[in-house]
């Protein structure tokens, strides 16, 4: 026989979706992201990087500082002194002991400012320290 009294029963109920799994699949989807992105810092100033025939690509994952063409250094977005980017590449380093200190200087900044920043990345035990420089394509 027919049940009529049970599906009069089952038309008064409301039917819904459970949104609770589809909140927990967004969720740790976010985690997911969040955990295999990869965050670039960069140094805050726009340089025009000398060139050279054997430049090389290196692997993110660097400490950049930049030297701007009036001698100023910029580390983390922002102007700092000389006097204190030591114990900025110390800090950087205790994040990053693997990283090395990439020095992004413009083509026409002074040699003797970027001699200085080498040598304060140095003292503050950076192990590999290198200058940016742009890819020449040709070769005169």
């Amino acid at each position: 026989m027919i049940n009529v009294r049970g599906s009069l029963r089952m038309r008064n109920k409301e039917m819904g979706i459970n949104m609770s799994p589809l909140i927990d699949l967004v969720f740790l989807l976010l985690i997911f992201f969040m955990v295999t992105t990869s965050f670039v810092r960069e140094t805050g100033i726009d340089v025009q990087r000398p060139s050279a025939s054997s430049a090389a690509l290196t692997e993110n994952g660097n400490i950049l500082v930049a030297v701007s063409p009036e001698g100023s250094i910029h580390f983390d977005g922002r102007q700092i002194d000389i006097r204190s980017l030591r114990s900025h590449i110390t800090r950087a380093l205790s994040e990053n002991p693997e990283g090395a200190v990439v020095i992004v200087a413009d083509k026409i900044s002074y040699t003797g400012k970027v001699i200085q920043v080498m040598d304060q990345c140095r003292l503050a035990g950076a192990k590999q320290v290198s200058i940016a420089a742009s890819k020449d394509n040709g070769g005169a």
